[in-house]
C-alpha cells in the first residue's frame, strides 16, 4: 500500500491518499476525526449548509455534519429545510434542530440562503421539483447528493445541470461531483470526512447511479427476492418442512452466507400503487421463523443456496465490470452493501421488509426483476441441475481465479471492525440512515465532468 501528502487535484494539502492495487490502481482518500480541525478550509466560503428532507439520510447526515462541524470549531450553520406542514418539523427539532436558531425552515427560504445544498429528499419528489429548486439557488452555490439517480432523470428528457452549478455527491458508499470553480472538490471530501467516512475513492456520478440502480434489481434486492422464492418452492416441493426450507433459504442468506462472505473473503416510478411482497405462504413462514429465533442465531449454511447466491453475485460482478465500473464501486454494490449492510438487516425483519420499506424506484425494480431471476432459476438453471447436466469445469476455474478475489482481500483491509447490529424491531428508517453511515467502509467521491 502506497501512500503520499496530498492531493494533486485539490487545494487543500490535507487529504492523504493511499493508492490501492484494486485490480490496477485506484485512489483511496482516508478520513478520520484528526481531520475535523481542518474542514474550516475543505468549506472555505460556506456559511450555510441546508440539509433538504428528513428521511431516510435527512437525520444522519445533518447530525454528522453539525457535530464534525462544532467539534472542528467551525461556525457554519447546518439548516434543515422542510415544506410547510411538515410532520417532521417535530422529529428535526428533536434532534435539536429549531427556528430560533436559524437551524430549521422553510425548504425554499433554506434553498435560498444556503451556499451548499444536499438535497435528500425522494427521487419523486426531486423529478417533480428539480426546476424550482434549482430557480432557489443562490449563484454558484453547490448542489450536493446522495443519489444519482436526478442525473438520470434530466438526461432521460435531454438535460443537463445548470453548467453554472458545481453538484456534488456522497453517499455511505458513493459519491461524486462536477466543479466549476475548483472549489466543489474540496467540499466534496470535507463533506465525505464530516460524516465519518474512513475512506472515499473515486467514481462518476452516471456510474454510481446505474450501478445502483442495477444493484438494487440484482444481488441487494431484486436477486435475493427472486431466489428465496424459488429455492423455498423447490425445497419444499421436495419434501423439506417449510420452516427448514426457510431457514435454508432467507436465513442461510442473510445470516452465514452474508458472515462468511464479509469476514472471510480476505481470506480467500409507477402510475400503479404497490402492495407489498409479504403476502405469499414463503413470509409467512418466516414471520414465525423469526419470532423464535435465539439471540446470534444465523440460521444454516445450506450448500445449494451458497452456490445460487454467490452465482448471482459474480454475474452482477462481471457485468458491472464488463461496463467498465471500477472494482472499488463493483465490490461495494455488489458484495459490501449487500453482506455488511442490507442482508444483516433483512436477517433481522425479513427480505420482504426491506424491500417494502425502499424508494419507490427501488420498489418497483426489485419487483420487476425479481420475477426474472426466479423464472430463470426455475426455468433453466434448476432444470439442467435435475437433468443431471455435467458442470462447467471452466465456470469453476474463472472464478476460482477471478481478479475479484484479490480486490476483495484489499477491501477486507478497509473494512469496520464492528459488524451492523440490529434489534429484531429496529426502525428501518432510521437504522439504514445513521448506521449505514459507518457500516460500509467507503464513501465514494466522483466529478461530474469526469462521465
Amino acid at each position: 500500500m502506497k501512500r503520499r501528502e496530498k492531493r494533486e487535484r485539490t487545494g487543500v494539502d490535507w487529504f492523504w491518499i493511499c493508492v490501492l492495487s484494486l485490480v490496477g490502481f485506484e485512489q483511496i482518500d482516508r478520513g478520520g476525526r484528526d481531520l475535523f480541525p481542518l474542514l474550516p478550509d475543505a468549506f472555505k466560503g460556506i456559511k450555510q449548509i441546508g440539509v433538504i428532507g428528513w428521511g431516510s439520510q435527512g437525520p444522519a447526515q445533518a447530525q454528522y455534519l453539525r457535530d464534525s462541524l462544532a467539534e472542528a470549531k467551525s461556525d457554519i450553520v447546518v439548516k434543515i429545510g422542510l415544506r410547510n406542514g411538515s410532520r417532521s418539523f417535530a422529529e428535526a427539532r428533536a434532534a435539536g434542530f429549531s427556528e430560533e436558531n436559524g437551524t430549521l425552515g422553510d425548504i425554499w427560504e433554506t434553498i435560498s440562503g444556503s451556499d451548499l445544498v444536499l438535497l435528500l429528499i425522494s427521487d419523486a419528489a426531486q423529478a417533480d421539483n428539480y426546476e424550482e429548486i434549482f430557480g432557489h439557488m443562490k449563484p454558484n452555490s453547490i448542489l450536493g447528493l446522495s443519489h444519482g439517480f436526478l442525473l438520470g432523470h434530466l438526461q432521460s428528457m435531454g438535460l443537463d445541470f445548470p453548467k453554472n452549478m458545481s453538484v456534488i455527491a456522497v453517499r455511505p458508499k458513493g459519491m461524486g461531483l462536477s466543479d466549476v470553480d475548483g472549489k466543489a472538490t474540496d467540499v466534496a471530501l470535507g463533506w465525505s470526512v464530516a460524516l465519518g467516512s474512513p475512506f472515499t475513492f473515486a467514481t462518476a456520478l452516471e456510474q454510481e447511479y446505474k450501478s445502483d440502480i442495477f444493484g438494487k434489481r440484482g444481488i441487494l434486492l431484486g436477486a435475493v427476492h427472486g431466489i428465496v422464492e424459488t429455492l423455498f418452492r423447490r425445497y419444499t416441493e421436495n419434501g423439506m418442512s417449510e420452516d427448514l426450507a426457510y431457514k435454508n433459504t432467507v436465513e442461510c442468506i442473510t445470516g452465514n452466507i452474508s458472515k462468511i462472505i464479509s469476514t472471510q473473503e480476505k481470506d480467500g416510478l409507477p402510475a400503479f400503487p404497490m402492495g407489498k411482497i409479504d403476502q405469499t405462504r414463503m413470509w409467512k413462514v418466516g414471520e414465525r421463523v423469526r419470532a423464535a429465533h435465539p439471540g446470534g442465531d444465523l440460521g444454516p449454511l445450506c450448500s445449494f443456496t451458497a452456490a445460487v447466491y454467490v452465482a448471482l453475485m459474480m454475474a452482477q460482478i462481471e457485468v458491472l465490470r464488463k461496463k467498465g465500473h471500477s472494482y472499488s464501486e463493483i465490490i461495494n454494490e455488489s458484495v459490501i452493501e449487500a453482506v455488511d449492510s442490507l442482508n444483516p438487516f433483512m436477517h433481522a425483519r425479513g427480505v420482504s421488509f426491506m424491500v417494502d420499506n425502499c424508494s419507490t424506484t427501488v420498489r418497483l425494480g426489485s419487483r420487476k426483476w425479481a420475477l426474472r431471476f426466479d423464472f430463470i432459476l426455475t426455468e433453466r438453471a434448476f432444470v439442467a441441475v435435475d437433468n443431471g447436466d455435467p458442470i462447467d469445469q471452466d465456470l469453476i476455474s474463472n472464478f476460482l481465479s477471478d481478479p475479484v478475489h484479490g480486490a476483495m482481500e484489499v477491501c477486507a483491509r478497509l473494512r469496520p471492525t464492528a459488524d451492523i447490529s440490529v434489534p429484531p424491531d429496529a426502525d428501518f428508517v432510521w437504522q439504514l440512515g445513521v448506521e449505514g453511515q459507518h457500516v460500509c467502509a467507503v464513501a465514494s467521491f466522483c466529478l461530474r465532468g469526469d462521465v
